[in-house]
Parts: C-alpha cells; sequence; structure tokens
C-alpha cells in the first residue's frame, strides 16, 4: 500500500521547465521506431561507456531498418550492465508505462510495433504528457528565437527564447535581420535587433535559456563597449575569433539578453555542470561550474536566474549560490536520470540548506515524450524516497512533505514564470491569425 506522501506525488500533476521536443508533426511523420524510441535519448551514451561497438548502437537507433533482431543483438549485452543506472531506470519506466513491457526481449519489442504506431498520431504527444505523464505544462527550448502558439496544444507547449548563440557570438547575423529588420552594423544595431526580437517573442516566451557551457566556460565579466565593438567589426566581417573574442563579444551579448529578460519579466536558465555525450565533458571539466555564475548573479541582482541540471557533480557550489543571491533557482531537470541516488541527496541537503521557494524538481530534458512519460515516472519515484527519507529521518511530517512537495512540483515555479501572462499573449497572438 502507497504512502499517502507517495499517492500525493503520483497525483500532483508536475511543471516540467525543460524539454527539447520536437514538434508534433515531425514525431507524427518522422519519429522513432520502438528501438529508437526506448534507446534514443541518453542511454545510447552509456550502452558506448558499457561497451557496446559504436557502429552497433548507430544501428540500434536506425528506425529505418527492418532487422530488430540484429540491432538488438548488437546491444544486449551492453544493456546488461548498465540497466540499472538512472538512464536504464529511465527507460525501464517508458518502456513499462509506454509499452507495457518488463522485460526485453525481441519478442516484446515485436509486439510494441502497433502500440508505436498508435502514439504516432495527432493528439497523442499532448494526451501521452498530459494524461500519462500527468504534466501541467512542459517548457521547451526549441534552440530557436521565435517561441510562436504551438497549434498541438498552445496552453500546453510552452517555449523559451534560445540565447545561447550570442553568448557563444556566433548568431547568424543574416537570419537576424531578416528577422528583426534591423541592419546589423554596430552594437548599436546589435543591441536594437535584440530589443526587436523580445518586442516580437518575449510576450509569449516562458523564458530565455542559454546552454552556453558547451562552448565556453560559464565564467562571465562586464565588457567595455569599445572592446566589444572592435570585436563585432571583426565578426561582421566575417573573420574567425579567437578564444578571447569570443568571450569579449558573448560576454557583451549575454548581458544584452539579461536586460531584455528582466525588462520582460522572463528568467534566464543556464545549463550548469556535466555536458550531454561523452568523450568531452573532462577535458575542461571546470568551465562548467555553477561558483562561475557568481559575477553575472551579482552583476544583475534583479534578473532572476534558474541554475539547470544541478550542476553535477559540482551540486553543492549550486546549494551555495541559491543560498546567497535571492534571485537564485535550482532546476532538477535531467538530473533524476544523471544518477537518481545523487539527486535524492541533492533534494535533502537542499532542504536542509535553502529556503522552500528555492528548487524546481523537474525536467525531462528529452525530443521524444515518450522519453518524458519514464523521465517524470522516475523523478516521482525518487522524490517520494527522498522526502519519505527526511519523514522517517523525524525531520518532517508527512502533512509538512506534502506542503513541500507541491511547492517543489507546482508552487515555486509559478512564482518564477509568469505563465499567466505567456498564456494571455498566446491567446492573443492567436486570435489575430
Amino acid at each position: 500500500m502507497k504512502t499517502n506522501i507517495a499517492q500525493y506525488i503520483e497525483d500532483t500533476p508536475l511543471i516540467d521547465t525543460h524539454e527539447h521536443l520536437h514538434k508534433e508533426d515531425h514525431y507524427v511523420n518522422n519519429g522513432p521506431d520502438v528501438l529508437a524510441d526506448l534507446f534514443g535519448m541518453y542511454i545510447g551514451d552509456e550502452l558506448l561507456m558499457a561497451g557496446a561497438p559504436f557502429d552497433n548502437v548507430v544501428r540500434l537507433l536506425d528506425s529505418r531498418d527492418p532487422d530488430l533482431e540484429a540491432r538488438w543483438s548488437g546491444v544486449e549485452s551492453a544493456w546488461q550492465l548498465c540497466q540499472h543506472t538512472g538512464y536504464g531506470e529511465a527507460v525501464r519506466s517508458m518502456a513499462s508505462l509506454v509499452y507495457d513491457i518488463d522485460e526485453f526481449s525481441l519478442d516484446a519489442f515485436a509486439g510494441a510495433a502497433q502500440r508505436n504506431r498508435e502514439i504516432r498520431q495527432p493528439g497523442e504527444r499532448l494526451k501521452l504528457l498530459r494524461e500519462v505523464a500527468n504534466l501541467d505544462h512542459v517548457q521547451i527550448d526549441d534552440f530557436a528565437w521565435a517561441c510562436l502558439p504551438d497549434q498541438s496544444g498552445p496552453d500546453f507547449f510552452l517555449y523559451d527564447l534560445s540565447w545561447a548563440a550570442f553568448a557563444n557570438a556566433n548568431f547568424d547575423v543574416e537570419a537576424l535581420e531578416r528577422e528583426t529588420g534591423t541592419a546589423v552594423t554596430d552594437l548599436k544595431t546589435l543591441k536594437k535587433a535584440a530589443a526587436e526580437l523580445f518586442a516580437r517573442y518575449g510576450p509569449m516566451a516562458v523564458a530565455i535559456k542559454s546552454q552556453h557551457a558547451y562552448e565556453r566556460t560559464l565564467a562571465w565579466e562586464p565588457r567595455d563597449d569599445a572592446d566589444a565593438e572592435r570585436v563585432l567589426q571583426k565578426f561582421l566581417s566575417g573573420s574567425s575569433l579567437n578564444q578571447a573574442e569570443r568571450l569579449c563579444l558573448g560576454d557583451w551579448c549575454l548581458a544584452i539578453g539579461i536586460e531584455q529578460a528582466v525588462e520582460h519579466n522572463l528568467p534566464i536558465k543556464i545549463h550548469t555542470g556535466l555536458l550531454a555525450g561523452h568523450g568531452q565533458f573532462f577535458t575542461e571539466p571546470d568551465r562548467t561550474r555553477a561558483a562561475h555564475l557568481a559575477p553575472l548573479l551579482a552583476h544583475f541582482p534583479q534578473a532572476a536566474f534558474v541554475l539547470m541540471h544541478i550542476a553535477y557533480p559540482y551540486s553543492d557550489e549550486l546549494i551555495a549560490l541559491a543560498k546567497h543571491f535571492p534571485r537564485a533557482y535550482i532546476d532538477m531537470c535531467w538530473a533524476w536520470s544523471i544518477n537518481p541516488r545523487h539527486a535524492v541527496e541533492f533534494v535533502r541537503r537542499a532542504l536542509h540548506g535553502l529556503p522552500l521557494n528555492k528548487l524546481f524538481v523537474f525536467g525531462g530534458d528529452c525530443v521524444w515524450p515518450t522519453e518524458v512519460v519514464g523521465f517524470a515516472a522516475q523523478a516521482r519515484h525518487w522524490l517520494t524516497v527522498a522526502l519519505q527519507s527526511e519523514i522517517d529521518d523525524g525531520f518532517i511530517s508527512e502533512p509538512q512533505a506534502i506542503q513541500i512537495a507541491t511547492r517543489m512540483m507546482q508552487t515555486n515555479q509559478r512564482s518564477v514564470f509568469d505563465l499567466d501572462r505567456t498564456r494571455s499573449a498566446i491567446a492573443s497572438f492567436k486570435s489575430e491569425i
């Protein structure tokens, strides 16, 4: 029999603050088959770490290949080694909840083909997320500036305005000029174009998002206009920038984006910690440390910063940042699948180190809705473990745990993201077209 806290966490809709979901037409027309669906996200890298040959993983994920037996046999032994990791656990949850698969076998995969066809139909993407994953809504980073209404669920699918290309000083000048109608010739016109982007899409955006840690350090400093102007002119000429120049222009652009975000009451989401993929993170791990963001947070005290992925494995730095800066919040998106035990301990440390308004508990960081189903179930399970452990150790009562769960799953997000404004702007835009 489930405890009250377990039942409450299962029944309460989650606010999902971070996905990379493809649009519905792409899911319907170009979505994955069963094997590509089950193994198509982070578990692919785990299979490689468990010894699966690269070509075998590539074949596993090729939906055009009808030979399920060959695709599965090439990774089956590696799967046995990583099925109990956080990524493996999420895959098993998705398999059970979406495909009714409890034991992985060729027969099970073949038998799920019909179910795969059924869910890749118009309307099923929303149904999977709203009814099966039990989400209140999802916030999506599709790596784009435009935050237009998603016709498959305008109130449900909300979008981030992407700012990573600016922070990395590798934005598409021609695309920016087409989008805004402003010819970019200097810092003044670049700032004007940025303002035009926000004027057009800021009202319908739920936040701005930057994952510039994949290309540069999180360390930031204010930049002199004259220095940034010199770099911009070199960039506009088509010349390659060196690392110092990219950081100069990137820091200047990041500051402009934050200024616009503040003006439009948009939180700023920033990737911290572990990088997805394999073989790159520990070549320069220090650049992703959350502590690098302290000067940025201090420079913009009026801005709301949502710091993502619990900065794994530098998680205690993130708690210290949120403890020190009033408008710094922690998003546990992706964290439950990276290492669920670490995430459990993080929740418990945060409870004892931070005010209760600081933590957002879920985002799957996924591209397919089926993956989100598995990741959401995983988050609910381990959040229950974390709060039940606090109850068992006598730190909180069950009614207090339910109040805390409500905050982490919904209340904190609603206090930071202006969901009513975003949805109102989307509705107004729809009525005009």
